[in-house]
């Protein structure tokens, strides 16, 4: 019976809205409401992303040592430039606890040349957004509500992704 309770739970507060070739991700029927939302720059200065209120944010939680990661980043990359998306902003937060330097060595590996360096603050956004796993990706809308998630990798340069979050931009 508990079971069934958390599937019902669960399934309420999600959409099944299907995206081509795209599994992983959830969307929310009703978008979840984050307060004080803070992450720190490379120079670790504290950012709210109430700052970019204008603008559909990607928060991209990842490590080094992520394999999924290294596969999704270059593409994650890209997107920040995507000439159809000018109203994203996206924060690659790093929360493998790595300093500056491995993650701009990482950086320059992979070719990673749009995205800037973020971390996850001691407060850690993982616990407050209850990730799983990385890469997680969430998706805030201009209201700053979570709208949506991706869980694991996925191809940021796929069309159909492009073509759904643009709904969103």
């Amino acid at each position: 019976m508990r079971f069934l309770l958390i599937f019902i739970f669960l399934a309420s507060n999600v959409i099944a809205e299907e995206l081509h070739g795209i599994k992983n991700i959830v969307i929310h029927k009703v978008p979840k409401n984050h307060d004080n939302i803070i992450i720190l720059d490379k120079k670790n200065e504290k950012i709210n992303i109430t700052e970019y209120e204008d603008k559909t944010l990607i928060l991209n939680f990842w490590a080094t040592w992520c394999e999924p990661c290294k596969k999704e980043m270059p593409s994650l990359d890209n997107l920040q430039v995507n000439s159809e998306l000018n109203e994203i902003k996206i924060f690659a937060i790093n929360i493998g606890n790595e300093n500056l330097e491995k993650i701009e060595k990482f950086f320059n590996n992979y070719g990673i040349k749009n995205l800037e360096i973020y971390f996850d603050p001691p407060k850690t956004l993982a616990k407050t957004f209850s990730l799983r796993g990385i890469p997680t990706t969430i998706l805030i809308n201009k209201n700053g509500k979570e709208f949506a998630r991706v869980i694991g990798s996925i191809d940021f340069e796929d069309q159909n992704f492009i073509d759904w979050i643009k709904k969103y931009n």
